[in-house]
């Protein structure tokens, strides 16, 4: 960092932010320390976390933090809203736009002044139920990373 409160952008940086962005999905950050590798082979994982951080705290990149999954990271740095699925931990963009209309509502209705907000839908990605409906044991949940029960009408999240 320099004094004015500004990232420097190093060599590290700019690859892991590079290539975070390339990837158009929400990989962990050994899969892209994976990725990182193939351009600086000598980068460590934990110089990567160190860098994710930091890009994270700027507002370059985006740390989603998902319900019983690894944090996840990504360039897209827009309001948008996440799917993850709850059998192998998959996360998607939601194709629908960010309601501010649900933002100003929850500031009129609490008092509070609301910076921002994060959806995320929990459900079965496309893969996994493909998977379940040609065998059906493979909806048990056994082997799951993230699974839900619901009892009293509240989702009781384990893994």
């Amino acid at each position: 960092m320099t004094n004015d409160n500004t990232m420097r952008m190093t060599r590290q940086r700019q690859v892991i932010l590079e290539e975070l962005k390339a990837m158009h999905t929400h990989p962990t950050a050994d899969e892209l320390h994976r990725r990182v590798r193939a351009r600086m082979p000598s980068i460590s994982l934990a110089t990567v976390y160190r860098n994710l951080k930091l890009l994270a705290e700027a507002g370059f990149i985006t740390e989603i933090r998902t319900v019983g999954v690894q944090r996840r990271y990504e360039g897209n740095v827009d309001d948008h809203y996440h799917l993850t699925c709850v059998r192998c931990g998959r996360v998607d963009d939601a194709p629908v736009p960010a309601d501010s209309d649900l933002q100003e509502a929850v500031n009129n209705a609490t008092g509070y002044r609301v910076l921002s907000h994060r959806v995320e839908f929990l459900g079965v990605c496309p893969s996994c139920e493909k998977s379940s409906t040609q065998n059906p044991t493979a909806r048990s949940g056994r082997g799951n990373r993230v699974s839900y029960k619901q009892s009293h009408n509240r989702k009781e999240f384990y893994q």
